[in-house]
């Protein structure tokens, strides 16, 4: 009995089409005109908005990048990554969308799918390493005397090659890029999973490494982060001026991280979800519709940081002002007496 069940799912994953297999002409919009002209739209204002907010941040950094501290390094690469997303893969998707089907074929179709995992991927990496820098230098005081510039570049190479390993892996014959339910717009072959075991290894792979395991890792630094500020607020309020200032903009660049970090796990878990969905669930189960609403939450995720950077660096500078008359008046009194 037990053989025959084997037989039987092996014949059926070996029957099973993708969709981009079942119809002559994958690339063909299936959504309706007017609905493509929308998301066209849509993904203009998002990309025109990402790139000029991601740009500014990276143009800001650049006039005092020797003066960068590692965590905001880190935030700088996280601005490449975004502007990666805005400037090398959203003009495929705008046009294609205008044009009401995909029109730069499979070359392009797997290279907008390997750029689009590249920095996405990128992104999540950096994100997790940012949270494990805020959780080391927030619950382990001692890590934030020996961190240096040079351990953050050593980090951002690990992070690209870790992405670029994820990304090109597909073209190792272990995966693929293929177009997406709505034709207009391409991404990992999630569909893998429903032809062969092999490819339902390849998609576990993908998911663990390159989303549960990473934000699992965000998850528990940033859950140690709060309840280590909440166990040591009174014995902050004990120490001099100076740490307490120093202790409030380190929380502020941690407020930020987990600001980041939310806003990137909101944009990108429901598209997370159809994929898994797809790729495990019911062949075709999915509504075309449907599917699409996902991929451009996902695709806004790149906006969202610059706006964070703007809000918080104003609290910045009402951080940094604040604690810089507070110093100047206990050098004043200092003086006097």
């Amino acid at each position: 009995m037990n053989g025959m069940a084997s037989d039987h799912n092996t014949s059926s994953q070996e029957e099973y089409l993708p969709h981009y297999l079942q119809k002559e002409d994958p690339f063909a919009s299936k959504l309706s005109r007017e609905a493509d002209i929308v998301a066209g739209f849509y993904l203009t204002v998002i990309g025109i908005l990402s790139t000029l907010g991601n740009g500014y941040v990276i143009f800001m950094s650049s006039k005092r990048k020797k003066k960068l501290r590692p965590a905001e390094i880190m935030t700088v690469n996280l601005a490449v990554c975004d502007l990666g997303i805005s400037v090398v893969g959203k003009p495929f998707s705008i046009i294609s969308f205008f044009s009401h089907r995909w029109v730069f074929g499979w070359m392009g179709c797997r290279w907008y799918g390997w750029a689009g995992f590249f920095f996405g991927c990128g992104s999540l990496i950096t994100m997790t390493a940012v949270s494990l820098d805020r959780y080391l230098k927030i619950c382990h005081l001692s890590y934030g005397t020996w961190l240096k510039r040079h351990h953050a570049f050593i980090c951002l190479a690990i992070i690209w090659a870790y992405a670029t390993f994820w990304a090109t892996v597909p073209f190792a014959g272990v995966g693929s890029y293929a177009p997406e339910p709505f034709g207009t717009s391409c991404t990992l072959d999630w569909w893998l999973a429903q032809a062969s075991v092999a490819g339902q290894a390849f998609i576990l792979s993908i998911l663990f490494f390159c989303l549960l395991f990473p934000t699992a890792v965000i998850v528990f630094s940033y859950v140690k982060i709060i309840l280590k500020v909440k166990s040591s607020t009174k014995e902050v309020a004990h120490y001099d001026t100076r740490i307490q200032n120093s202790h409030i903009l380190e929380m502020k660049l941690t407020k930020v991280a987990m600001l980041i970090c939310a806003g990137f796990l909101i944009a990108w878990i429901p598209y997370a979800v159809v994929s898994v969905w797809s790729a495990f669930g019911q062949p075709d189960s999915v509504p075309i519709q449907f599917s699409v609403v996902p991929t451009l939450l996902a695709k806004s995720a790149a906006m969202y940081n610059p706006i964070i950077y703007q809000v918080i660096d104003c609290k910045f500078a009402c951080c940094r002002s604040g604690g810089l008359k507070t110093l100047q008046k206990e050098s004043s009194l200092r003086k006097s007496r």
